[in-house]
């Protein structure tokens, strides 16, 4: 029997079935692209959301029939190019997906188009350079090379020439490089004394998954972060031999890659489960690669579903020890006026306001919950071809948090608060939420 538009059953979005040897032919995968665009263009509910259907919808309306089969197949790319997978259409807009019979997954859709595109052509030295994230990183942290790094970001002219040769956007913001990583600076044992304090679905313990952009560019997030676990009496591990998540290879198209990536990071993740670990990180996107898309495309994996299941967002962990009433409420210092945006990915999870609503618990503080994209979206935003995209996509964001005139702003994703902080442009500096907790607290 088919199913109607609009009835009550909650979607199921399907496995990735990245290893068939149909998944990247040229003729299905533009076939598929002719079919979902057909029900896009006739739906056009997600015009607003990034510059993918505002491309598509003019493709169609350019066109000398007015319709997709007016469009040339070759410009399908086009689209392709202005997703990146925040997945905001499949998960708070579409009418469309499983079980629906029309069966519209336009994230995972242009997953297929994008995987079919590396398959066929590769990428360019820039792309491979910006997606391989961990190693950039590590190089980027060196001792030598960090203060050169950042001297680099600083200087104009070599920004100009870093665009004209590497297509590297001269004014977008870029990850700050420490020569004291997070791993640097922290034991990988914290609060070994503290006693175990079970919740109804958390183990009372936390192993800290740092990521690449964590460990080299945000560690004061991920020490804030340890902070406030420790206040509430969690036990930290940090864990110090995991490998960057895949999400830049992810939204490359470099499946493979991502495999790779998977493959050295499970031991790590079941060792510490095993150990009666729950696992954590500090942006949004590492926690999704680990809690929907690697599943997605090992659905069959135990081992990965183990990890799926063990996988916390901070705030959400922090909710749920406050419901069973193990979570401190001792809070020192009021936020006051706070500007929170909630990032995509963290939206995707479908795991609710956890953010705002534990923020909402200090005293003297009002949370406004900003849920639009901030347009920076892995490394869109740093190309010279997407950057102004980006910025215009984080226009409403930005006009938002400044009409809020609030004490201060930032966002569950450290990327998207630089990016925020950098289209205000007013000497203001971002905070993450985990950062104004742990500030509520007085553990500065």
């Amino acid at each position: 029997m088919p199913v109607r538009e609009g009835n009550l059953e909650a979607p199921r979005r399907q496995p990735i079935d990245w290893q068939s040897d149909s998944y990247v032919d040229h003729d299905d995968v533009d076939a598929e692209l002719e079919r979902v665009f057909e029900i896009c263009h006739g739906c056009r509910r997600c015009v607003s959301l990034c510059n993918a259907f505002p491309t598509l919808f003019d493709l169609v309306d350019d066109s000398h029939t007015l319709e997709v089969d007016g469009v040339e197949r070759s410009d399908y790319g086009k689209v392709v190019d202005q997703c990146y997978l925040c997945d905001l259409c499949a998960e708070t807009k579409c009418p469309y997906l499983p079980p629906h019979e029309w069966a519209v997954d336009f994230p995972h859709l242009m997953l297929r188009a994008k995987a079919r595109k590396f398959v066929e052509e590769g990428a360019s030295w820039r792309d491979r350079l910006i997606s391989s994230t961990g190693d950039l990183f590590k190089v980027g942290s060196l001792p030598a090379a960090a203060p050169i790094m950042n001297l680099i970001q600083r200087n104009k002219p070599l920004r100009k020439l870093g665009e004209r040769v590497a297509g590297i956007h001269a004014g977008a913001p870029l990850p700050h490089f420490n020569r004291q990583t997070l791993n640097r600076r922290v034991d990988a044992e914290i609060g070994t004394d503290l006693e175990i304090r079970p919740g109804s679905n958390t183990t009372g313990k936390v192993a800290i998954y740092v990521t690449c952009y964590g460990n080299h560019s945000e560690p004061d997030v991920v020490q804030a972060l340890i902070r406030v676990l420790i206040h509430n009496g969690v036990p930290v591990r940090i864990l110090k031999n995991s490998q960057c998540c895949g999400m830049a290879k992810f939204e490359l198209g470099d499946l493979s890659a991502v495999a790779v990536q998977k493959a050295k990071n499970l031991p790590v993740f079941m060792q510490a489960i095993d150990d009666g670990y729950d696992l954590m990180s500090i942006v949004p996107s590492c926690t999704l690669m680990y809690r929907q898309e690697i599943p997605f495309m090992f659905p069959e994996d135990d081992d990965v579903m183990k990890v799926k299941a063990a996988f916390f967002d901070p705030f959400e962990f922090l909710l749920s020890r406050y419901k069973d009433d193990l979570a401190c409420v001792d809070f020192v210092e009021p936020l006051g006026d706070v500007a929170y945006h909630a990032a995509c990915h963290q939206r995707v999870q479908n795991i609710g306001q956890k953010t705002r609503e534990f923020l909402s618990l200090v005293p003297d503080t009002e949370v406004s919950i900003i849920e639009r994209c901030s347009g920076h979206d892995g490394t869109y935003a740093v190309k010279k071809e997407t950057h102004e995209a980006a910025m215009k996509i984080a226009g409403p964001v930005i006009r938002q948090v400044t009409q809020a005139n609030a004490n201060t702003y930032g966002s569950d994703c450290p990327m998207a608060g630089r990016l925020i902080q950098h289209g205000k442009d007013d000497g203001s500096q971002s905070e993450h939420p985990i950062e104004m907790l742990s500030r509520a607290y007085g553990l500065v």
